[in-house]
């Protein structure tokens, strides 16, 4: 259930280095999946004109997540690891926007689903003055390479059902690939409050509140096991989160 905390500035020496761009992943016993992505990541934004980071924030795993960083002591692009003690998808992220002092901030999936090289066109929409610039799976152009399974594919219609009540324009809230403008992301991390996974749909929705747009960028997209997500344990809980979000407006 979402409940209201208080957000108390964070001292000076837990916000990083200010760079261009900082590309956030959150992880949850992701020893696995994570450093195929975080190479990936650091591959792809080593070779862009942009400084950038990468930014590891732990979810109170319980395996090996932050000891597979250790290969990355030395990469060209820095790679920070940082805690998050509240436990949840949306928690990370938050703690992670709260600590940037980035121009522009976002983040990706452990998975990598999304490909990185996505950001290109991201950056552009970004530096074009856009709020928000969100992957989708469900905006013209957009291709499943690897589909979900038919609960998962049935849940999600649901769910986008009634995220269309908060953001009736946005075609895909869930795709775990979102940008933003630093300042923006910063100011309404702080009204945010949903740990779980509706968490997309009410940081979407503030920059819409704010009067900021959202912009979606069609992506060939995969699905990849391993997700934390419980439709048992996450699905009741993420749909009351909803009509909260959309009660709130």
């Amino acid at each position: 259930m979402a409940t209201a905390r208080a957000h108390a500035p964070l001292p000076h020496r837990l916000v990083r280095p200010p760079v261009e761009l900082e590309l956030l992943i959150p992880a949850y016993n992701e020893q696995r999946r994570l450093p195929s992505t975080v190479a990936a990541t650091v591959d792809f934004l080593a070779g862009r004109p942009w400084s950038s980071a990468v930014v590891v924030v732990d979810n109170n795993s319980a395996d090996g997540t932050l000891d597979a960083l250790e290969r990355f002591a030395d990469p060209p692009v820095p790679v920070h690891a940082i805690g998050c003690s509240d436990q949840g998808k949306g928690a990370a992220v938050r703690r992670g926007i709260e600590t940037s002092s980035a121009r522009f901030i976002g983040f990706a999936d452990a998975d990598n689903a999304t490909p990185v090289e996505t950001l290109d066109r991201v950056m552009e929409l970004l530096r074009a003055g856009h709020g928000a610039v969100i992957a989708s799976r469900h905006a013209p152009g957009a291709r499943l390479d690897v589909e979900q399974s038919a609960l998962r594919r049935g849940g999600g219609l649901l769910f986008r059902s009634l995220a269309h009540l908060s953001l009736p324009g946005v075609a895909d809230t869930q795709c775990g690939f979102k940008f933003f403008c630093g300042p923006l992301a910063r100011a309404i991390a702080r009204d945010c409050h949903i740990d779980g996974f509706a968490f997309d749909v009410e940081l979407l929705a503030h920059v819409v509140r704010a009067g900021r747009d959202v912009v979606e960028v069609p992506v060939v997209w995969h699905d990849v096991p391993g997700s934390t997500f419980s439709a048992r344990r996450d699905g009741l809980r993420s749909m009351a989160d909803l009509l909260r979000i959309s009660l709130a407006r």
